[in-house]
């Protein structure tokens, strides 16, 4: 069966807010970090200090006709000023009644801010994180400063557990096959589990090091590995692929 194609982040949301430029996680397949580097806007060193843009921690935003995700391009840290302007933006968001969708790699102590400052307005809120493997020798590699899979996972739950709306994205999918990992993520996800190959990786000046990585990830994202992964989670309700994935084995 074809499948429409979205793009970008109207794959999972109507619009989009960010309230700070740049992100520590410095995942090294981040879109958002490529497209800084490539117009000047960051180098690789900057864009791992996290700015405040403050021009919007007091704007009031209207209700939109749609879903908003927040964030789209940075990460919800719990770095005491940025976890303070994310709330607050947050808030702002959520006080004109709109449905919002947070994304982040999930710290625990975070979640547990989110959870305990916006429980009444649980009905407006599905947290989708990310969480691409179990992994965390693989998770430290591709996603050096973000959460370790055990953190992701209580966060996961605890708002489960707390009667939030929750969803999860495995985009990029670090393992060969994931299913594992989506069998550990099912009995505490409400609405969805994404699933996507990586789209944005160097393929040039890798270090000899990381050489074997890289090629690892390449070959993970090749047609019959994905068909693999499309035959065996095809039929499980929960699962979305993403628009990528799709493109790639030819079912959009």
């Amino acid at each position: 069966m074809k499948h429409k194609i979205t793009s970008g982040t109207k794959e999972w949301a109507d619009y989009n807010i960010n309230c700070i430029k740049g992100c520590s996680n410095d995942c090294r397949y981040c879109y958002a970090k490529l497209m800084a580097k490539r117009f000047g806007r960051a180098t690789e060193e900057t864009w791992k200090k996290m700015t405040i843009n403050k021009d919007i921690l007091d704007k009031k935003f209207r209700k939109f006709h749609g879903r908003v995700m927040f964030p789209s391009s940075h990460d919800i840290t719990d770095d005491p000023d940025i976890l303070n302007a994310c709330l607050k933006v947050l808030r702002n968001v959520l006080i004109t009644e709109n449905e919002v969708l947070i994304t982040t790699k999930p710290c625990l102590s975070v979640t547990k801010e989110i959870l305990q400052n916006f429980s009444s307005y649980k009905e407006n809120i599905q947290f989708r994180f990310t969480i691409t493997s179990n992994n965390n020798e693989i998770l430290s590699f591709w996603e050096p400063n973000a959460p370790q899979f055990e953190e992701r996972m209580d966060s996961l739950i605890l708002s489960y557990k707390n009667g939030f709306k929750t969803s999860v994205s495995i985009e990029p999918f670090l393992d060969e096959d994931p299913v594992m990992l989506v069998n550990k993520l099912l009995p505490y996800v409400t609405e969805s589990i994404w699933i996507g190959p990586m789209n944005h990786m160097p393929k040039k000046n890798i270090s000899p090091e990381n050489i074997n990585e890289y090629d690892r990830i390449r070959r993970i994202k090749e047609y019959d590995n994905l068909k693999k992964i499309y035959d065996e989670l095809v039929d499980v309700s929960k699962i979305r692929f993403k628009d990528s994935m799709l493109i790639k084995l030819g079912l959009a």
